[in-house]
């Protein structure tokens, strides 16, 4: 059965999950009614070279719209927009943004851009929820939430397959409701009830630019020297947002400071950051090559660098001497 979308929302939900979080992300949405006013977009870290069936599975969990989200998209209420593979998805005040930036956490999409942009575009509309997961992705965006004035809900801990990520964005929001997965929905469904008498009232979301990109600042944060030069030995980047700690390496690849206490940062974690950031490199290389080649009206070979660039096997075509710049170790 067709599942209509509604009008412009007054409010947005920002669901982020990762490992043991769909089941916490199916259970979360399972109350809400054919009728939830609301837009709702998901992101779940999942890998860049899966065909994802992601919308599917969320959609016989639920009596709401359910679909991939496209670049530009409206946002519209009772429908729920679930972030494609390797790329973050970002909100403005009125549509969706499909990015190709940096990596966060070692996720693309990741959890902290689409809050961020939530937290710039909606304000106290904005509701984020972290679920199950590792590390911290989510931490730093539900500090942002919080700051604007928005609403942080978390999976609680205990009952959390993966309790990192909720902890970390419980540290990061003392003040966020921690909640088993399955009484989310309900709680959705209370903020959703409280934005109903501001409906006639001028929205915060509705003075932020209504654009097809997202203002500046709004998905990618500035980043000031840390003096660290963890682990690759490159210089980081450092972030402070209400107390969730972000790293950046020069190429963009954002982590939580966690990410450096572990033990096997060492020769494992210079290795994997090392080819990181040499496929990246060469990435870029192949879509300089491919701009100018097509401005020199050579399009086929344009097409065919462009190609080479989104492949998701382009690890295997970095020259030898950058893949291997991580202690020899291969990357799978």
């Amino acid at each position: 059965m067709t599942k209509s979308p509604g009008a412009t929302p007054p409010g947005v939900v920002a669901l982020g999950a990762s490992a043991g979080g769909l089941d916490a992300l199916q259970r979360s949405v399972a109350a809400l009614g054919a009728d939830f006013p609301l837009a709702i977009v998901v992101v779940v870290h999942i890998p860049a070279a899966s065909r994802s069936l992601l919308a599917d599975i969320i959609a016989r969990r639920t009596a709401l719209s359910v679909t991939p989200a496209r670049d530009g998209e409206p946002l519209q209420g009772r429908h729920i927009f679930v972030a494609p593979p390797d790329r973050h998805v970002l909100v403005t005040a009125d549509r969706l943004v499909l990015d190709r930036g940096p990596k966060e956490n070692g996720a693309r999409p990741a959890i902290d851009p689409l809050f961020r942009s939530l937290a710039h575009g909606w304000g106290s509309r904005g509701l984020a929820v972290v679920l199950s997961g590792a590390l911290a992705d989510g931490a730093s965006g539900a500090a942002a939430m919080a700051a604007a004035g928005g609403t942080v809900l978390v999976q609680d801990p205990a009952d959390a397959v993966v309790a990192s990520m909720p902890e970390a964005a419980l540290r990061a929001v003392p003040s966020a409701r921690a909640l088993a997965a399955g009484d989310i929905g309900a709680a959705l469904v209370a903020f959703a009830e409280g934005l109903a008498d501001l409906r006639e009232r001028p929205n915060e979301a509705a003075e932020a630019p209504a654009s097809s990109r997202p203002p500046a600042g709004s998905g990618r944060p500035s980043w000031p020297p840390s003096g660290l030069a963890r682990p690759t030995n490159r210089p980081l980047g450092r972030r402070d947002a209400g107390g969730a700690v972000q790293c950046r390496y020069r190429f963009g690849h954002a982590f939580g400071e966690d990410v450096l206490l572990e033990p096997n940062g060492g020769e494992i974690g210079a290795a994997m950051w090392s080819a990181v950031e040499a496929l990246e490199e060469y990435t870029e290389v192949l879509r300089t090559v491919a701009a100018r080649t097509l401005d020199a009206g050579r399009v086929k070979a344009a097409a065919l660098l462009l190609r080479r660039a989104e492949r998701p096997d382009v690890a295997g075509r970095v020259p030898a001497a950058a893949a291997h710049r991580g202690r020899g170790t291969e990357v799978p």
